[in-house]
């Protein structure tokens, strides 16, 4: 997981937005610290499916979700600085329609949204996780959409960064991802093995962050999952371009509790639902992410 938001192309800008947003804490009635509630109109709810949501989580018909709001196309803060939107808010919206359930939508740092699920300061995690073992073996993960990971660098790429010989070369990249955590230590490896210098790996707190110091200069490359770089691409008008070809393509996964099985397969056969009766598409094709789509959500694929 992990590009961030952008409407106009001054990517600099985007970092200072960022920067005014605190990671959410506060309790679930709490508004604060960019979290949204849903008020537009919804798919029908689905009673069987809405029976099986959790009673602590169904008691004022909200859920309260954990995002990392700085990974445009999928999920970022709006122009106003507070509301999330993106893909991935848009499909858990109607997901949670489906079920019966508002939405309310809590900006938080990537790497705490998964303990903040376990310690109980949020009931679901949407926020582009990546499927992987070790994650399913803190928590439930629903599979929705599928995305790789792709390199990009500034346009013209003037130093030669080369995805498959990045030795000696800046890279910039967002904490807690699997590119950070799996993707570049593999890489920098290999260059130590074949004696060539190490790959500087500069970790950043958010994905807008780490576009921006691309963008400088600061950095030669980058690399995050496909639809983020694809958007950051685009939104920066020709400062930046994608290198190579996109690889190691693996599901996205909802994060909901470990005990709470029954529930993560209602939310599968609610994403289901909303695949066959056309929304799902109609929402990928919005944000022009649809290359990800799936057709057969379920829990720990």
């Amino acid at each position: 997981m992990r590009a961030g938001r952008l409407h106009s192309g001054a990517l600099l800008g985007l970092v200072l937005a960022v920067a005014l947003v605190a990671a959410g804490c506060g309790e679930k009635s709490d508004t604060g610290g960019g979290s949204t509630e849903t008020t537009a109109a919804a798919p029908a709810v689905d009673d069987a499916l809405a029976a099986k949501v959790p009673a602590e989580i169904k008691s004022d018909g909200k859920i309260l979700i954990g995002t990392d709001a700085t990974y445009a196309p999928n999920e970022f803060l709006d122009t106003d600085g507070k509301t999330v939107i993106g893909f991935d808010v848009d499909l858990f919206n109607a997901v949670a329609a489906k079920l019966g359930l508002q939405t309310q939508w809590q900006s938080s740092k990537f790497a705490d949204i998964i303990p903040g699920l376990q310690s109980g300061k949020y009931e679901i995690g949407v926020s582009s996780f990546t499927i992987n073992d070790e994650r399913k073996q803190q928590v439930n993960m629903v599979s929705y959409f599928s995305a790789g990971t792709q390199w990009g660098a500034k346009k013209g790429n003037p130093v030669g960064v080369q995805p498959d010989d990045a030795c000696g070369k800046k890279v910039a990249v967002q904490t807690g991802t699997v590119q950070e955590t799996e993707d570049l230590p593999q890489r920098d490896k290999d260059c130590k093995s074949a004696g060539k210098p190490a790959i500087s790996i500069d970790s950043y707190q958010d994905q807008g962050q780490a576009t921006a110091a691309v963008v400088s200069g600061k950095d030669d490359g980058m690399l995050a999952d496909s639809p983020v770089i694809a958007y950051a691409v685009k939104q920066t008008n020709g400062q930046l371009e994608l290198l190579g070809d996109i690889y190691d393509s693996a599901p996205y996964g909802y994060v909901i509790k470990k005990d709470q099985t029954e529930f993560a397969q209602a939310v599968a056969d609610a994403v289901k639902a909303l695949i066959t009766d056309g929304t799902y598409k109609t929402i990928l094709d919005k944000w022009g992410v649809g290359a990800g789509a799936i057709d057969n959500p379920a829990v720990n694929p």
